[in-house]
């Protein structure tokens, strides 16, 4: 199916998109093409800079005795009775009178959800090893009526295949553990709305209904309806928030909030080693820029918005087992974004909000198992590598791994 299948154009997409460049991402479902038209590339030095807000202080005070108390006890708190889906938790808050970017996994900080659609068995043996009793009620769904991914996984293994994995030859991680890295494109939600991407999912269950009913049409046709029916949900739980992502952003704050709110629908369904959130910097920039020339956002509020979502990707939390501790060494999970690079004419993309998302490393401290993967490149600008450089200088509980 072609990804950059044709929309229409509405009147209110017009409002939100005013400004922007246009081209085939008007008229097309086409990210590169929106940032390549509409980044603006960035070579100074870091002195416009702005220190984290009021109210990003206030957030981040509210989250401290959580971190003490993690450290100390571990996991603190699981939803053993509800699977984690996109509504199984009322809305979430941590300080809702100065949180500018909202949205929690479960209705509670640092509250932990079950996944047994992925494997019954990691959610017991995680719940057993925090000290967490399992819900019957749960156990007798997915062991009776449920077959998890995980079944159907060990179901198709043939004894060679069952060998090698539990060996370790084929992966080093845990036996029952089946997800790695996980990457979605959250920034459509930001740009085109849900209803958009929706229409899109509608004309390519058009072209699949036209076509034979093969074993691999009609697979492809439960996963369009799978999908739409997601989108709906999505935007059911952003309405939880006061949200409406079924329209595009309309600014700055909006393309933040709904981008974080397509990510948290993805950590809400799957809980992957490495749950990344993708480029959204130079995305993100393309409405900073357009807001600061609009007049309706300055520096201090552009940082703000940065360090409240890093924040919120800070307490990212998934119930995992210990032999996956033991494997990553500790309890992490892996936000990764790609910030900077170039395009492939070698133009870079580094933008302002590149600086900014490395200022979030200052403005809010650090934490353990934070790892910054920098890629010098002559084509980059030589104050965006030394800004990473000096972030790179923090201590021992922080690394940066740099290539070239």
């Amino acid at each position: 199916m072609k990804a950059g299948a044709a929309v229409k154009k509405e009147a209110k997409d017009e409002g939100c998109w005013r400004g922007f460049k246009p081209g085939d991402w008007s008229t097309s479902i086409n990210m590169r093409d929106f940032i390549v038209r509409n980044a603006t590339p960035y070579a100074g030095d870091e002195k416009f800079l702005a220190p984290a807000s009021k109210r990003t202080k206030a957030v981040w005070e509210k989250l401290q005795p959580y971190f003490q108390a993690e450290r100390k006890k571990g996991v603190l708190a699981v939803d053993a009775k509800n699977p984690s889906t996109l509504l199984a938790h009322k809305a979430g808050y941590i300080d809702r009178d100065n949180e500018v970017v909202v949205g929690l996994q479960t209705d509670e900080p640092f509250k932990r959800a079950i996944f047994p659609y992925g494997g019954l068995r990691m959610v017991e043996a995680g719940l057993k090893a925090a000290g967490f009793p399992a819900d019957p009620q749960v156990h007798e769904a997915f062991t009776k009526y449920r077959k998890s991914h995980n079944d159907g996984v060990f179901d198709a293994y043939t004894p060679e295949i069952m060998k090698c994995r539990k060996s370790g030859i084929i992966t080093g991680l845990p036996d029952a553990y089946g997800r790695g890295r996980i990457i979605g494109d959250y920034r459509r939600v930001a740009l085109y709305g849900v209803d958009r991407l929706l229409e899109v999912k509608r004309e390519e269950r058009e072209q699949m209904d036209d076509m034979w009913p093969t074993d691999e049409v009609i697979r492809v046709r439960e996963e369009l309806a799978e999908q739409m029916r997601a989108l709906k949900d999505l935007v059911a739980m952003a309405k939880l928030y006061n949200c409406d992502i079924a329209r595009p952003a309309n600014d700055a704050r909006e393309a933040f909030q709904w981008t974080y709110l397509a990510y948290l629908g993805a950590i809400k369904e799957a809980n992957g080693a490495a749950m990344s959130i993708g480029r959204i910097s130079s995305f993100l920039d393309a409405y900073i820029e357009r807001d600061l020339q609009e007049g309706t956002l300055d520096e201090a509020g552009a940082q703000e918005l940065w360090d409240q979502l890093v924040q919120k990707l800070r307490i990212v939390r998934f119930l995992r087992t210990p032999e996956y501790d033991a494997l990553f060494s500790g309890d992490p999970y892996w936000a990764t974004e790609c910030v900077g690079g170039m395009d492939l004419d070698g133009r870079t993309l580094v933008t302002k909000s590149s600086y900014r998302m490395l200022h979030t490393l200052h403005n809010l401290g650090l934490l353990r198992n934070q790892t910054l993967l920098s890629s010098g490149r002559s084509t980059c600008p030589r104050p965006s590598n030394a800004i990473a450089s000096k972030s790179a200088k923090t201590p021992r509980r922080y690394s940066m791994k740099t290539t070239t």
